[in-house]
């Protein structure tokens, strides 16, 4: 799994998580998902590219 920079808004600093979805909302962005240790979920938006990129990750 890719391990990705988001930021923790409750923590208000930036933390590394492993990415467990990409999704591709109705406006045509593209966020990838991931959680922290304690269960509380992040987004990032990321341009198409990587999207596609983090999807073939994913895969493996």
């Amino acid at each position: 799994m890719a391990k990705v920079e988001f930021w923790d808004v409750k923590a208000r600093a930036k933390v590394k998580a492993d990415v467990i979805k990409v999704v591709k909302y109705e406006n045509g962005r593209f966020a990838v998902k991931g959680e922290t240790k304690d269960g509380r979920s992040l987004t990032r938006f990321v341009s198409a590219a990587d999207a596609e990129k983090y999807k073939k990750d994913l895969k493996k």
